[in-house]
């Protein structure tokens, strides 16, 4: 019997531990942070050349000098992001990453979840699996990102594509939406890091998987 449980401990030890974060979750995810990086330091340089508020951005947090060199910054990385995303949609639809991951959202399991997220008493033993308030924010960041891609390219070509810049209420409307989609962004990525920092080992994961 003895030597039954050792030969199970020694196989189980030896079988490699399933990855969290599979190789093309952390491929697009790492590839999308920098893309996303060069956009809205670019996009907050092109913003400060035409500014909707009564503000601008500080030049120690844009990207290209000049509006000039913004635009070819924003465009370059507006195909990798592009590129990308498409990548990590099919990807997700294909392989049920999003069914499993994203769905169900229940409005009583996101409202459970905030309370034990606001008195610490959140669990994040288990990382293969997103609570309540996780699948709301990713499923909603990825509708985001797909709305700042479309108010980008009726921006970007208006009179080309001007039903898409039609659907958005106009140029100027567009500008509106694509800016409130970049500081959606901006919130996303402040609390995903922050949530990295407070749970170590989900930054682990998706640097080696496991």
């Amino acid at each position: 019997m003895s030597s039954l449980v050792a030969h199970d401990q020694t196989t189980k030890a030896e079988t490699p531990a399933k990855a969290i974060q599979p190789a093309w979750v952390r491929i697009v995810h790492w590839i999308n942070a920098v893309a996303m990086i060069l956009m809205i330091m670019s996009g907050w340089q092109i913003y400060n050349a035409s500014p909707l508020f009564d503000f601008t951005f500080s030049k120690t947090i844009t990207l290209g000098g000049w509006l000039a060199g913004a635009l070819l910054w924003h465009f370059a990385a507006m195909w990798l992001l592009m590129v990308n995303g498409l990548v990590y949609l099919i990807l997700g639809l294909a392989t049920g990453r999003f069914r499993k991951k994203l769905l169900p959202i229940t409005p009583e399991g996101v409202m459970a979840d905030t309370r034990a997220a606001l008195t610490g008493k959140l669990s994040h033993a288990d990382l293969t699996k997103y609570n309540y308030v996780q699948k709301l924010l990713y499923a909603g960041i990825i509708v985001v990102g797909i709305l700042v891609v479309l108010s980008g390219l009726a921006i970007w070509k208006p009179v080309q594509l001007q039903y898409l810049t039609a659907l958005f209420g106009g140029y100027e409307a567009a500008r509106y939406v694509h800016f409130f989609c970049m500081a959606a962004i901006v919130a996303f990525m402040v609390v995903h890091v922050a949530l990295a920092l407070l749970v170590p080992k989900s930054l682990r994961a998706m640097i080696i998987g496991r």
